[in-house]
């Protein structure tokens, strides 16, 4: 066996026999050297320090200076958006407000007041006549139920009867009061409920393409306010498309297609007892496809107490949805006015299954239950778009409260 034992110490010992040996003594030059390199080598990590603080120091303003450019930059493009927000607004603000005017010159021409109050001469004939009778009595309180009874016999409805005459009243109670004083002050009390409702509404604001569904029972006149006001819209520049979404009905499908001959608008039908629905569906598909600015749908006409029809209805809203979520844009019922307090009873079930947004009441050139509308518009917060006097297209005008209201109890126009 070899022992390592003896080496490892003679190792040892001359290790510890090195570390005796004292260090040699330097000469002054030496030291002066070695004294030079220390300062030299210090005076380079100096620099060296002093150089990196500078590039990190210019890293940072560089880095600020980009940022606060970033900043700059990100202030004046939201300023200049809000700026041509303000821009945006106020050329729409400019736009409604020339269409309001318009809507309502021509609501108010003498033309429209007088054929408004030809239409409704056969209701306003029993109240014109209960209001002369009224006149030159006290205001007391059996003439105010006597003129209550005759706002009800009017089709205005109990609820509105009793707060036309309470403001009647105010200021005027047991005075003595002509009849011309009593039309005036109902106008003013009636004119007071219709114009909260009374809204022009803009077909050219909003989503493109924009969805409206017509809705009501049959008979109300709907496909002939569609075309109507598709023929206005194509005088405007619109470019629409008509959807004959009756689908039940042969006679509605036909009627619409003359009013799109007539204004030059496209109409898409189908067969007989096609799906609704799925048609809607096709022409909101077409119309992106060929970027047009509307989608005006005649849905079949539907009794507000057939759960069935109402149904369908609610299907096609639906289908409507699944294109675009906050479509119809405009749900728009078609009122008929010769069916009076009816109508009331329609506004309820069609708000509730199609979303109603605005109604349309037609044929207030001959009847004798127009006053219904102001009890709508008591009842329901929903504008009124239009009032239908006749069959041409220019009968269908932007509803007024002002004339509607005159013209209701009987003032003649100016």
């Amino acid at each position: 066996m070899i022992l390592w034992f003896g080496k490892k110490k003679k190792l040892e010992e001359a290790k510890a026999a090195g570390e005796a040996m004292k260090a040699p003594e330097l000469t002054a030059e030496e030291i002066a050297a070695q004294e030079a390199a220390a300062r030299e080598k210090e005076e380079i990590e100096r620099k060296v320090a002093e150089a990196n603080r500078a590039w990190e120091e210019r890293q940072r303003r560089e880095a600020q200076e980009a940022e606060d450019e970033a900043v700059r930059a990100k202030a004046a493009a939201e300023l200049k958006l809000l700026e041509e927000r303000r821009e945006h607004e106020r050329l729409r603000a400019e736009a409604a407000e020339a269409a309001r005017l318009a809507a309502e010159a021509e609501a108010n021409d003498p033309g429209l007041f007088g054929r408004l109050g030809e239409g409704l001469a056969r209701s306003t004939a029993k109240l014109s006549e209960g209001i002369a009778a009224l006149g030159r009595r006290k205001l007391d309180e059996d003439t105010l139920e006597e003129l209550q009874d005759l706002l009800i016999t009017s089709d205005m409805g109990t609820r509105v009867a009793a707060r036309v005459t309470k403001g009647l009243a105010k200021g005027r109670f047991d005075k003595e009061i002509s009849g011309d004083e009593i039309r005036l002050a109902l106008a003013e009390e009636i004119e007071e409920i219709l114009k909260p409702r009374e809204k022009v509404v803009d077909f050219s604001d909003g989503p493109r393409p924009r969805i409206v569904l017509f809705v009501g029972v049959n008979g109300s006149g709907k496909t002939t306010t569609i075309g109507k006001i598709a023929s206005k819209l194509k005088d405007q520049g619109a470019k629409a498309l008509l959807v004959a979404g009756d689908t039940f009905r042969a006679a509605a499908v036909e009627q619409l297609k003359v009013w799109g001959a007539r204004a030059d608008i496209p109409v898409l039908a189908k067969d007989t007892g096609a799906d609704a629905a799925g048609l809607v569906y096709e022409a909101v598909e077409r119309a992106k496809a060929q970027d047009l600015d509307l989608v005006l749908v005649d849905t079949a006409g539907r009794l507000q107490n057939k759960a069935e029809l109402m149904s369908e209805l609610a299907k096609v809203v639906r289908v409507v949805r699944k294109i675009d979520p906050d479509a119809p844009h405009d749900v728009i019922l078609v009122l008929d006015a010769t069916v009076g307090q009816n109508a009331l009873s329609q506004v309820e079930a069609f708000r509730h299954t199609a979303g109603v947004t605005g109604l349309v009441m037609t044929k207030l050139d001959g009847t004798a239950k127009g006053g219904v509308l102001v009890a709508i518009a008591e009842a329901y917060d929903l504008p009124i778009h239009f009032i239908g006097i006749g069959e041409k297209a220019e009968d269908l005008r932007p509803f007024s409260a002002e004339a509607f209201a005159k013209a209701l109890v009987g003032i003649k126009a100016p």
